[in-house]
């Protein structure tokens, strides 16, 4: 079965894509099998960063049964024998708004992909398909830049994200899903004391969910003073959150970036010596060391 790593993000615009592009090229030169999957549903755009303009399938034809099985989505790509790419939605309100079934379908086929390791590019924001998508990984990783708004973001999508694998972990139990289906929370801890009213062993059950969840976040486009206090926000996700977050690394803000999309190829390919290719082939060894020593732990 295939390591899914799940990559997203708060708020659009802080290179969430391209970081995924380029971990999935340098995964797969590392010798693993990687299909890069983009499930930014409605604003699809992975596939133009290695120059596939025109794909000739996307997940729209698996979501809507024109092709049965998601492999048959799954194109190589020139860059790398090793690489693979299911090219997102096409720009459609019936993609964008996928129903729970066919969403459902989807997670299901991605655990069932033959291949090492699927990178899932998810969108950006907090919707139910971007959480969900995200939590169906093996392996969370959040993007953010030093910006405020960026940060603030972040903490909120990883909160949502925490509440949602809560909820999600009571569905099979019928009294705790009936009192937790119909109410809105903005907490962790408002969750957790639900669950503890509702059930005795609620409390206990969402507590060991939490802790299972560990996030790890990279932080992108870093320029001179520009740093986030990342044991000041891994505080705070701890007490309000419940979870713990990893630091895999920072990369740097860089023109090569900019230069590598113009040029339609990952950066890492086009500029291997640049500081922000050098960046992220330390956040790609130091992912992998982390994917293997959770399979070793297994």
């Amino acid at each position: 079965m295939a390591t899914i790593i799940s990559i997203a993000s708060g708020k659009g615009g802080v290179g969430k894509s391209v970081v995924s592009a380029n971990l999935a090229l340098l995964l797969a030169k590392r010798g693993k099998r990687v299909v890069l999957a983009d499930l930014d549903v409605g604003g699809a755009d992975s596939h133009i960063l290695f120059g596939l303009l025109n794909p000739p399938v996307t997940l729209t034809d698996f979501l809507n049964r024109r092709i049965p099985k998601l492999a048959d989505i799954a194109q190589p790509l020139s860059v790398h024998s090793n690489l693979r790419i299911i090219p997102g939605t096409g720009d459609t309100l019936a993609t964008a708004n996928m129903s729970y079934s066919k969403k459902k379908r989807l997670i299901k086929n991605f655990q069932e992909l033959e291949t090492d390791i699927i990178v899932a590019d998810i969108g950006a924001g907090t919707s139910y398909h971007a959480l969900d998508f995200f939590l169906m990984a093996d392996h969370h990783v959040a993007v953010a830049t030093p910006d405020p708004t960026s940060v603030l973001d972040l903490y909120r999508f990883i909160k949502l994200a925490a509440i949602r694998r809560v909820l999600s972990s009571f569905l099979a139990r019928d009294a705790m899903a009936e009192a937790l289906s119909d109410r809105d929370f903005s907490s962790v801890e408002e969750v957790l004391d639900v669950a503890g009213k509702t059930d005795e062993a609620g409390r206990g059950i969402a507590e060991s969910t939490l802790r299972t969840f560990q996030p790890a976040l990279i932080l992108n486009r870093i320029a001179g003073r520009s740093r986030v206090n990342v044991l000041q926000l891994r505080k705070l996700l701890k007490e309000y959150v419940g979870g713990d977050l990893q630091l895999l690394g920072e990369i740097p803000e860089d023109p090569a970036m900019e230069r590598a999309v113009r040029s339609y190829l990952p950066v890492t390919e086009r500029e291997p010596a640049a500081p922000a290719s050098v960046a992220l082939a330390q956040i790609a060894d130091t992912l992998l060391q982390t994917i293997q020593a959770k399979q070793a732990a297994a």
